[in-house]
């Protein structure tokens, strides 16, 4: 009976040591594997704050947080194995001051803004997430809730005219002719009435420049007089009086950055465009165009299905 009880007594005291033992060693693991995530730009707004807080719970191993760029040191004294989200363009000029530091992701930047400060080019130790929609979904977007429509008018100025390359390869396997104008000055009004009768439909451009508050009626009265719907340039425009865009919303790049986090930083793309997206359309508008109510769900759907398409 003695000998049965001395045998085990040590096993009981070594199960709680072996437990504490695993234990210890999958902290270890998940410690291991937390990165350290931080989220900077010039202000702190309850905006940032609630991405922020959004990103915190959905990677809850990681360590992230959001420091203004004010408290930043220089890039090149950051430590090489945190993972860094630029979220303005202040940010972006603070990150170039040096090639050194750790690998970035530059949040919601538009085409136009990053040739202005990189030229053609991208450096190495940046990821460029824009914020703009693919021109190609843009101009399937008209296809999809426009079949009709073949000429597509676009306007442009100094800043957007390198765009036009790449919207009228896109254009051409779908069957519709890219009519371009250029409208450097904006008090002047014969550029946008010259394209409104040279075109069936508008694509607007994220340009500044072009489509602002300043702009806007302009824009959105000199096209519906014509009868001409305008599409994009971003969801802003569609709730102004464009018929349809699309676009990113807070739970799409949410999941974009979770997707790129999940990463090695050497695998990040030097650019990208997002794959999530929705499609929003102003109903209002459809009806004084006399053009069938827009199912934005199904139209995304149809959109992304062709995406996937190779």
């Amino acid at each position: 009976m003695f000998r049965a009880r001395s045998r085990k007594t040590p096993f009981r005291g070594r199960l709680p040591l072996a437990l504490c033992l695993v234990l210890a060693g999958w902290l270890a693991t998940i410690e291991a594997r937390a990165a350290e995530i931080v989220l900077t730009g010039v202000h702190n707004s309850p905006g940032v704050q609630s991405f922020t807080q959004a990103l915190k719970a959905l990677r809850p191993e990681d360590k992230v947080r959001f420091t203004p760029l004010a408290s930043l040191p220089a890039p090149g004294k950051l430590p090489r194995n945190v993972r860094l989200i630029l979220l303005d363009l202040p940010s972006l000029d603070w990150r170039l001051q040096e090639t050194h530091g750790p690998a970035t992701l530059v949040l919601r930047i538009s085409r136009q803004q990053a040739r202005d400060r990189l030229g053609e080019t991208t450096p190495d130790h940046l990821s460029l997430l824009w914020s703009d929609p693919p021109q190609a979904r843009q101009l399937r977007l008209i296809r999809a809730i426009l079949p009709q429509m073949r000429r597509v008018g676009v306007l442009f100025d100094e800043h957007s005219e390198f765009l036009l390359k790449e919207i009228r390869q896109a254009a051409t396997p779908l069957g519709l002719e890219i009519v371009s104008e250029r409208w450097d000055d904006t008090s002047d009004s014969r550029p946008l009435q010259k394209l409104l009768r040279n075109s069936d439909v508008l694509l607007g451009l994220d340009d500044p420049d072009l489509y602002n508050p300043k702009t806007v009626k302009n824009l959105l009265l000199s096209s519906y007089a014509r009868q001409r719907a305008l599409i994009g340039p971003n969801a802003a425009f569609v709730k102004a009086g464009s018929l349809a865009s699309t676009y990113s919303d807070q739970e799409d790049w949410l999941a974009i950055l979770d997707d790129l986090l999940d990463r090695p930083a050497t695998t990040w793309p030097r650019t990208l465009y997002p794959a999530r997206f929705k499609v929003l359309s102003n109903q209002q508008v459809a009806r004084s165009l006399g053009i069938e109510p827009i199912n934005a769900e199904s139209v995304a759907a149809q959109l992304a299905e062709g995406e996937q398409r190779p």
